[in-house]
Order: C-alpha cells, then sequence, then structure tokens
C-alpha cells in the first residue's frame, strides 16, 4: 500500500487529538503507519512541515464568513478560529508554534482575512496587519489558556476556587473580543493630528 501525504496528516491529526503534542513524534507516527520513519521525509522535509499541515488540517474548520460588515467577519472569523483549536487536544498550542515558524497557509489567509477587515475599519496598511495579529494573538491566547486550564482541570490539579468548572469560557472569550472590536472602532472615530 502506497503512503500519500493525506494519510499522513490524518494519522497525526488523530494522535495529536488522542495523545496531544508532546506524543506526536515523528517515530510513533511511522510505527501507527507502519513505515520507516524515513518514509515520512518523502512526504514532509521536518517535524515542522508537518506540524504545520496539521495546523491547518485543524484550521480547515474555521470558515469564511463572506461579504459581512467587518466587525460581524472579525467576531465570526475569531470565534470559528477558537472553535476549530477547541476541537483537537492541544489545537491552540500546535496553532500557535506552527505560526510562530510559518508553517501554517491557512493561518496565514485567516490573517489575510483580518487584516482586509481592519483596512475596511479605516486602518492604515501597518495597522491592519497589526490589528489582524492582535485578534489572532488573543484567540492563539485565550484558547491556548483555556485548554490548559480544562487539562489542569480534568487532571484534579486546580482547587476548587481556581476550577474552570462552572465559569464561562464562552462569555469571557466574547466579552474580551467584543472589546477589541469595539476599540477597534473607536481608533476609526478617532481625530487624527
Amino acid at each position: 500500500m502506497q503512503l500519500h501525504r493525506h494519510d499522513v496528516v490524518d494519522k497525526a491529526t488523530q494522535l495529536l487529538d488522542d495523545y496531544g503534542i508532546a506524543d506526536l513524534t515523528m517515530r510513533r507516527l511511522a510505527k501507527e503507519l507502519n513505515v520507516t520513519p524515513g518514509a515520512l521525509y518523502w512526504h514532509f522535509a521536518n517535524k515542522q512541515q508537518l506540524l504545520g499541515a496539521v495546523a491547518d488540517r485543524i484550521l480547515d474548520c474555521a470558515s469564511s464568513t463572506g461579504d459581512a460588515p467587518w466587525t460581524e467577519r472579525m467576531l465570526a472569523t475569531c470565534s470559528a478560529v477558537r472553535d476549530a483549536l477547541l476541537s483537537f487536544t492541544d489545537g491552540a498550542e500546535l496553532v500557535s508554534a506552527s505560526f510562530a515558524a510559518g508553517q501554517t497557509q491557512r493561518l496565514a489567509d485567516v490573517l489575510a482575512s483580518l487584516t482586509a477587515a481592519a483596512a475596511e475599519a479605516g486602518m492604515s496598511p501597518v495597522n491592519a496587519d497589526l490589528t489582524a495579529r492582535t485578534l489572532i494573538y488573543y484567540v492563539l491566547g485565550f484558547t491556548a489558556d483555556e485548554q490548559s486550564r480544562l487539562q489542569w482541570d480534568a487532571a484534579g490539579a486546580i482547587d476548587d476556587g481556581q476550577s474552570v468548572m462552572g465559569t464561562n469560557p464562552n462569555g469571557r472569550f466574547a466579552f474580551g473580543l467584543q472589546l477589541l472590536v469595539d476599540g477597534i472602532g473607536a481608533h476609526d472615530r478617532m481625530p487624527r493630528h
């Protein structure tokens, strides 16, 4: 049976979800696919490229928001990215690392979409890019923290006073995101000197 790139990404995504990013190794992946580790390098030059492909697979769930007003596009895009990250164990950590290494095309596309929305909100090209990155960093950071807290809570390592159980992460995320988007709108209305 011939090994295809999509088979490698499928199995790597499954291993990520089953065991987490720390246990997603090339050796384990090769064993699961019943091939030698060298066979994986036919499809990916290194582990970073593989993780970037897994990040893109995770973000395939983040849907496009079409021609809605810029505020709605920002809110919907960021919420869709968060939902996609939460769909996989350590999704935020993996996507964040892949983004930092420049290995995820899908998040680059999301960034371009948010940059266009920020430009529509009246930001200069440089500030539109910074605005989009700020939104992405908020989503990645919030979701990485959320996933870490869920893991610690599931392991019983958070005392009842700090437990995420009983809190509303969706409400906290929406509040922070709305605060950022409102600030973007307010920035556009500020007088320029």
